[in-house]
């Protein structure tokens, strides 16, 4: 099994910010290879022990947050563990546990919240990013913000709906035709 420690470093010292936001097949077979089977563990309930510090949460929110968006890309799976990722998020930040981690790596506590397809915790993404993560500058906060406006308007992703077997509404098809989520970071960042 895999250990939290050899979690965060893989995606924190292996890795650059540049590589948890791209999209790369190699770099996805790479995390399924080294982390399908300890995410497995955890979608099994196996991983408790690691929700017990903050570090283990940590890397508990990475492996069942951030790996599946890499493991299962263009795939209803990406999102299976998404509310394990939030409850641990939310235990985590209700415990103070982010405050524990430096920047950058805090934002992934954030970041199950930025995904929910629910406006209060969009708006606590927004209010957390924006009072615990103060050398960040603007990048997380505008990819909130932009978050959060798409969920204000249609109360989900509507960039899921293939994957997730959903009829994709006519305001929802505009909006993907318009340049989607592309179009509203791009909104966002001219908002400020």
């Amino acid at each position: 099994m895999v250990t939290p420690d050899e979690v965060l470093a893989f995606w924190l010292d292996e890795c650059s910010p540049a590589d948890w936001y791209k999209s790369d097949p190699a770099f996805d077979a790479r995390i399924t290879e080294k982390f399908k089977s300890t995410w497995q563990q955890a979608t099994d309930g196996a991983l408790g022990l690691w929700l017990t510090y903050p570090s283990g949460t940590l890397a508990y929110i990475i492996l069942t947050d951030q790996f599946p968006r890499n493991m299962f890309r263009d795939n209803c799976e990406a999102f299976s563990t998404d509310a394990l990722a939030r409850a641990a998020a939310k235990m985590a930040i209700d415990r103070n546990w982010d405050l524990k981690i430096d920047e950058p790596a805090r934002q992934f506590f954030y970041l199950p919240l930025m995904h929910a397809e629910n406006l209060c915790d969009q708006d606590r993404a927004v209010r957390l990013i924006h009072t615990r993560m103060p050398q960040d500058g603007e990048s997380n906060r505008d990819h909130a913000c932009a978050h959060r406006a798409v969920i204000r308007n249609f109360g989900r992703f509507p960039y899921r709906n293939d994957v997730l077997g959903r009829k994709t509404t006519a305001a929802e098809q505009a909006f993907l035709d318009a340049g989607g989520y592309g179009a509203a970071i791009r909104a966002q960042q001219a908002a400020e």
